[in-house]
């Protein structure tokens, strides 16, 4: 008996999902670590192409990979996500995205423009900012945003950072007060230890919240 041959796409799929790119899920949002590697997930209603790119340095002007993202099997929904292997964090990584270019109807989609994640937990740093490449549109043109630029902004462009999302308390426990003697409060973490007069020996990080309650005990019983 001849053994049923199985469709090509079938094929591919199983071939993909053994492979250091896979298809990925659409949820969560932004970037996750999931086993070995990192899920991207990103939201695009009209867009007709859609590319991963990864670079090495924030001012880099060429991607070292481009992963082109697959309509069929790489979107649910309004949500693109891809799947890749043995990202680290640290790893810079910006979209690109195509659709038709109709100013009218709202889409200025444009194809030479990075186009950071919304849910970035970081952004990379520029040595100068330099935002003649950002618009995209032709800025002396009499047309203005009805004009289409060309100009590539990559080099010009920060990139998302993909971030390290665990912190080490490096043993903290809960001080375990009761209700009675608590008092319960929101604050922005690096607004509340950046400033120099915090103390804080990690200003503006989670080590200088930590630190300076700590801190402001002391100099009040030195009072």
């Amino acid at each position: 008996m001849k053994k049923p041959e199985h469709p090509l796409h079938g094929y591919l799929r199983q071939i993909s999902e053994r492979a250091e790119v896979r298809e990925g899920v659409p949820l969560p949002m932004g970037t996750h670590e999931n086993g070995a590697g990192v899920n991207f997930a990103f939201f695009s209603r009209h867009a007709s192409r859609v590319w991963l790119q990864l670079f090495e340095r924030p001012a880099d002007g060429t991607a070292f990979r481009v992963i082109a993202l697959d309509r069929a099997s790489n979107r649910t929904g309004d949500v693109w996500h891809v799947w890749v292997e043995g990202i680290r964090p640290g790893q810079h990584y910006a979209y690109r995205v195509d659709c038709p270019y109709r100013p009218p109807e709202g889409h200025r989609y444009n194809i030479h423009k990075l186009l950071l994640d919304p849910f970035a937990t970081a952004i990379s740093p520029m040595p100068s900012w330099d935002f003649r490449p950002a618009p995209g549109y032709d800025p002396l043109a009499p047309e203005q945003d009805l004009t289409f630029s060309s100009v590539d902004n990559t080099s010009a462009m920060p990139k998302c950072v993909f971030a390290q999302k665990d912190f080490d308390w490096q043993g903290a426990r809960s001080p375990r007060h009761s209700w009675s003697k608590t008092v319960v409060y929101e604050t922005h973490v690096r607004g509340f230890a950046i400033h120099p007069s915090s103390g804080a020996e990690n200003p503006g990080t989670y080590l200088g919240a930590k630190n300076e309650p700590s801190k402001a005990a002391d100099g009040d019983e030195g009072g």
